[in-house]
């Protein structure tokens, strides 16, 4: 028995046919309604899963370019020497045990008038509702002289596509000890706010070990930034003389305007010039492309409804994630993740009138200072007057004792096992992935 509300919804979700049974009779063959997903990360993994475990009549499509799923998130260990890159690396085959149609192609177009989405492989795929999470691009044009091609010898090593931090270790492990490595960070908004210096941290804890001659200097576009303090006592703590920090003031401009990739050669706006033997160059950045495709981004990013992440600008379309504007939220796999769990909540109800307690928005940025060493702060979020604002909000202080730090550095892998177990199908219940 099912509801008229609930049959009504599934005749305007899905396509009826009529097909003759025995006797001559005619019955109604309904369609399940269509979900599309674009992009497997915190975001779209984590929808497909939800909506699986909240429907598995449903028809979920997820549309992913990478068979294997490299995380940013986490990564910077692997350019400390904590873990190897591989550990960051999964793969979407419980998924698809779940009953998630799993496409590895490249979304290329999106028709909203036909609710359409076509691939690069030159398949089409029809849906009642689409969730965009794209992530990021780099704009490349943000700086002079930066490009896909220079960004092989200067790596942001920013996105899911493992090659760029491979190739930034490299560069660590070929270059002199006594060399010079430089991070160039950029005004907000961008993936992880405190990603930048817990990459910093992680770099000077390789030079420390293998390259003690060498120096690390960050060219910042912005006059201070979030746990400033904690990361300031890190590393005087761990790295003392290791670690130049250039933040803009209102005299000197630390923001890096042009880079030569040929010479490694990197000038801020303050003209202050230096050659790297490696550098991290991370650019600007934007709503991934399939996001502003689809006519959902305004300027660089999505507006988006703070009750559900529901595009304000493209009707029965979500972006979620690093792409969307999310106010006070910062971007990251927490907040995609916490994201994730309210669009598939609200399509449940839209689709075959199915409604939970929804989630609520929560984040926790942790960063790994040193071994035994790793702060953390986080909130959770409410709408308000059109947008997330944060509350009940908490931060890791500098002096705290090394017991604090060290059960806070084992929470970060504890998370870290419990959110990508949730994105990807690996654990059937995922309420706990976004505990803080």
């Amino acid at each position: 028995m099912i509801s008229r509300r609930r049959f009504a919804r599934l005749l305007g979700a899905g396509a009826s046919a009529l097909t003759m049974g025995a006797g001559g009779s005619f019955a109604v063959a309904q369609r399940a309604p269509r979900v599309v997903i674009i992009g497997g990360g915190a975001g779209g993994a984590t929808v497909a899963h939800h909506l699986k475990l909240g429907a598995p009549q449903i028809d979920v499509t997820l549309i992913e370019a990478r068979q294997i799923y490299s995380s940013s998130f986490g990564s910077n260990l692997y350019l400390g020497g904590l873990r190897p890159l591989e550990a960051f690396n999964h793969s979407y085959v419980a998924l698809q045990r779940l009953g998630v149609k799993v496409v590895h192609d490249v979304a290329t177009a999106v028709d909203s008038g036909r609710r359409t989405v076509r691939t690069r492989g030159g398949r089409t795929y029809g849906y009642e509702r689409l969730v965009l999470s794209p992530g990021i691009a780099i704009k490349y044009d943000s700086i002079e002289g930066y490009s896909h091609e220079a960004a092989i010898a200067m790596p942001h090593a920013y996105t899911t596509n493992p090659a760029g931090k491979r190739n930034l270790k490299h560069q660590l492990v070929a270059m002199r000890d006594g060399g010079t490595v430089v991070i160039a960070v950029p005004a907000h908004p961008y993936r992880c706010p405190t990603a930048p210096y817990e990459r910093a941290a992680m770099i000077a804890h390789y030079l420390k070990a293998k390259k003690p001659k060498s120096k690390l200097v960050i060219f910042d576009a912005k006059r201070n930034f979030v746990q400033q303090a904690v990361f300031l006592e890190a590393f005087e703590r761990h790295y003392k003389g290791l670690v130049e920090l250039n933040l803009t003031t209102e005299i000197d401009d630390f923001s890096v305007i042009a880079v030569d990739a040929k010479s490694r050669l990197i000038i801020t706006r303050a003209r202050k010039r230096l050659k790297a033997d490696a550098a991290n160059i991370i650019p600007a950045q934007r709503a991934g492309d399939i996001a502003v495709i689809a006519g959902c981004a305004q300027g660089d990013w999505c507006p988006i409804d703070p009750n559900t992440f529901a595009s304000r600008l493209v009707k029965d379309v979500y972006v979620l994630g690093d792409a969307a504007v999310a106010a006070d939220m910062p971007k990251s796999a927490f907040s995609a993740n916490s994201q994730g769990k309210v669009v598939a909540n609200d399509i449940l109800a839209h689709l075959i009138d199915q409604r939970d307690v929804l989630t609520q928005y929560r984040n926790t940025c942790w960063s790994v200072l040193a071994p035994d060493d790793a702060v953390k702060l986080g909130a959770d979020y409410l709408p308000k007057d059109g947008k997330l604002e944060a509350m009940d909000g908490f931060m890791s202080q500098p002096g705290e004792s090394a017991e604090v730090r060290a059960k806070t550095y084992v929470e970060s892998y504890e998370w870290y096992d419990r959110i990508t177990g949730d994105m990807f199908g690996r654990i059937q219940h995922g309420a706990d992935a976004n505990k803080g």
